[in-house]
């Protein structure tokens, strides 16, 4: 699915998911990506029930530190380990929010483009 958008800065912008993988800024990358302001890097989790904070790791390199990660599960939403909320919060300052992955792609281009520290991990659809 293409995604409309308009950000005037040099980030990473989600422009289109499905078929199993993802346009970010013009590359394609086929699975699962952790997709930051200034970085798309693939990530080799399966499914929502496998993140775990150390699967997150990337995320503290990051510059500015984001504070909001969005978790696209694929499809439709999906529960995750109940510490993973808790322990995101404590060790990186993170708020995660879980969704589809369509509506985590919408969202990280809205909060980048307002110039919010977000972070997305997505799973293909």
């Amino acid at each position: 699915m293409e995604i409309n958008t308009a950000n005037p800065r040099d980030n990473q912008v989600i422009q289109a998911y499905g078929n199993g993988g993802f346009r970010v800024s013009g590359l394609l990358y086929q699975g699962a990506v952790l997709v930051c302001p200034r970085r798309t890097i693939a990530w080799p989790i399966t499914d929502a029930a496998t993140v775990t904070v150390e699967s997150l790791a990337a995320l503290a390199e990051e510059t500015p530190r984001p504070e909001v990660l969005l978790l696209g599960c694929g499809a439709k939403a999906a529960p995750v380990a109940p510490d993973l909320r808790r322990s995101l919060r404590e060790i990186y300052g993170l708020s995660l929010e879980v969704m589809d992955t369509g509506a985590a792609c919408r969202t990280y281009n809205i909060l980048l483009a307002e110039g919010r520290p977000v972070a997305a991990a997505l799973f293909p659809v």
